[in-house]
């Protein structure tokens, strides 16, 4: 079902908006109206010009409905994945002009009384994408899927994991090869159609679910699989996500992206680790269960100039002998040509009876 879009996204838009920027970069259902009373009167292209939409910015609920939406998408997820307060009017005001709800949040909406009886008085719905369906414990069966299998990995959350995955399954698309992107978060899921946000499966059953996703995705044929990643492995609060998805998903590669001006993992103390520490820590862990090496640097650029940014990339390059580059702002073509070799099947670790 193909969805007209009104993006929720009070006062945040250009600040904290990371679902409603991925879903009109790269989703292929049609966003008619941003609601940010903050920059009201102008177009998407006028606030992020990398958006490349020329969306209008609308004030209120009522000023969207001249566009004709079919759902309201919350355009936000805030950590803690609560819904801001300030909000509730605005979403009931689309539930009574009978729009679909679709929400990101950890806090399922349509567990909200409040929410759900509107929503049933006026004969909508509320799409609660977070909310996981039942997997199974991890099996092993991924480990026979013939197409070689990358994940992204991160110095941080919120660097551009889902961002490289997709411009690689576009880049390698366009090379001739089948590549399926496998969604693994929110924005994600609503880019992609479908998927798991995985980080609302209880922690048993994380790797399972990731395995789900790739089974799925080899099952429709892909040559290549690229799984978006999540968290980083030296993050306080998310690092469980990150390793359930390095096990679960088997990857036979990684990729690493990085906000070359991070110091410090987002809102805590926590140093992040350098190029050759994260490669050195994430191929060690994964060497346990199933050898992958890291086989290339994705750098997030975004706000650096053209000359700050080539700098990050050569040293990005240097430190670690690997392809460096930002896939974004220089395309992704010539960042795959050169990992794509690398790009082979690995064995998982297997026990030797002793003699």
């Amino acid at each position: 079902m193909m969805r007209r879009y009104a993006i929720l996204a009070l006062d945040r838009f250009k600040t904290d908006a990371k679902t409603a920027h991925g879903v009109i970069r790269y989703g292929d259902d049609e966003v008619v109206a941003v609601i940010d009373p903050s920059a009201a009167g102008r177009r998407v292209r006028d606030v992020l010009p990398y958006l490349n939409s020329d969306a209008p910015i609308v004030a209120g609920v009522s000023d969207a409905l001249q566009f004709s939406p079919t759902a309201l998408l919350i355009g936000t997820a805030p950590k803690g994945g609560g819904l801001p307060p300030e909000w509730r009017g605005a979403i009931l005001e689309g539930i009574a002009a009978r729009l679909e709800i679709v929400s990101g949040l950890h806090e399922m909406l349509d567990d909200d009384l409040e929410f759900r009886a509107a929503a049933r008085a006026a004969g909508t719905t509320i799409w609660d994408v977070r909310r996981p369906p039942d997997v199974p414990l991890f099996s092993g069966a991924a480990y026979d899927v013939g197409a070689p299998v990358v994940l992204t990995i991160g110095n941080d959350c919120a660097v551009g994991k889902m961002t490289v995955s997709l411009e690689l399954v576009r880049a390698a698309n366009d090379a001739g090869r089948k590549t399926r992107f496998v969604p693994t978060g929110q924005t994600g899921v609503l880019v992609a159609g479908w998927g798991i946000c995985v980080d609302r499966v209880i922690s048993d059953f994380a790797a399972g679910a990731a395995e789900q996703l790739v089974l799925y995705a080899a099952h429709e044929g892909a040559d290549l699989i690229v799984v978006e990643g999540q968290g980083a492995i030296n993050h306080p609060a998310y690092a469980a996500v990150t390793l359930g998805l390095m096990t679960g998903s088997a990857p036979d590669a990684l990729v690493l992206v990085a906000d070359p001006r991070r110091r410090q993992i987002e809102t805590y103390p926590t140093p992040t680790l350098s190029y050759s520490e994260s490669i050195a820590i994430h191929e060690r862990l994964i060497a346990t269960v199933k050898p992958a090496n890291v086989v290339g640097i994705a750098l997030n650029t975004l706000g650096l100039s053209e000359e700050e940014a080539r700098a990050e990339i050569e040293r990005a390059g240097a430190e670690t002998g690997l392809p460096a580059g930002d896939l974004v702002r220089s395309g992704a073509g010539d960042f795959y040509a050169a990992i794509a070799p690398r790009l082979g099947k690995r064995p998982p670790l297997t026990a030797t009876a002793s003699a």
